[in-house]
C-alpha cells in the first residue's frame, strides 16, 4: 500500500505546482510506446492536450505468442513542466484493463483471464523543432486478476509525431 501513498502524494505534489514551469504542449501526438511490462512490449500511444500544461494519454498494446494472446488498454492523467528549452518532464497516475487468453495445452494454469490495473508514470521528453516528440518514462502497474496480480515495473521508450 505504500505504491498507492506515494502516488496521491506525487500526484499531489504535482497539481500544486501545476503551472509553476508550464509550457505548452501539443494538442495531438501519435505513435509507439516500447517497452516491456510482463510480456507487452510495443504500444500504439496517443496524447490528447487537456490544458496548457496537462494531457491525457491513452496506450493500447497487442500481444500475440505462440501460447498466448493479448491486449492491455492503459490511460494516464499527465501534468507537463518544462525543464529548459525542448525538454519537458512529466508525472501522471491511471488506470487500465487487459486480457490474456492462454493455451490449454502449454500452460498448467491455462485459460483465459481479464484484469484491471492502477498506474503511476513519471518521465522526460525532448520536444523537436520539428513535430517529433522523444520520451522515456517510468510506469509501475499494480495488476488485479488471476495472472496480472502483482506489481510490475515498465521503463520505455516513446516515439510521437505532433499534430
Amino acid at each position: 500500500m505504500k505504491i498507492f501513498r506515494n502516488l496521491l502524494i506525487l500526484g499531489i505534489l504535482a497539481f500544486s505546482f501545476n503551472g509553476a514551469f508550464a509550457q505548452s504542449i501539443s494538442q495531438n501526438a501519435l505513435g509507439l510506446r516500447i517497452g516491456d511490462n510482463d510480456g507487452f512490449g510495443a504500444e500504439v500511444s496517443y496524447q490528447r492536450a487537456l490544458s496548457e500544461n496537462n494531457r491525457l494519454e491513452i496506450d493500447l498494446g497487442l500481444r500475440s505468442g505462440s501460447h498466448y494472446d493479448g491486449f492491455k488498454l492503459a490511460g494516464i492523467y499527465q501534468w507537463v513542466w518544462n525543464i529548459e528549452g525542448g525538454f519537458n518532464w512529466y508525472a501522471g497516475a491511471g488506470a487500465g484493463l487487459g486480457s490474456y487468453d492462454y493455451d490449454d495445452d502449454y500452460y498448467y494454469d491455462s485459460g483465459s483471464d481479464t484484469f484491471f490495473l492502477l498506474a503511476g508514470d513519471v518521465g522526460i521528453e525532448y520536444n523537436f523543432d520539428i513535430p517529433l516528440l522523444l520520451s522515456l518514462d517510468f510506469r509501475p502497474e499494480i495488476g488485479f486478476g488471476n495472472h496480472y496480480d502483482d506489481l510490475d515495473f515498465d521503463i520505455a521508450l516513446g516515439i510521437r509525431y505532433q499534430f
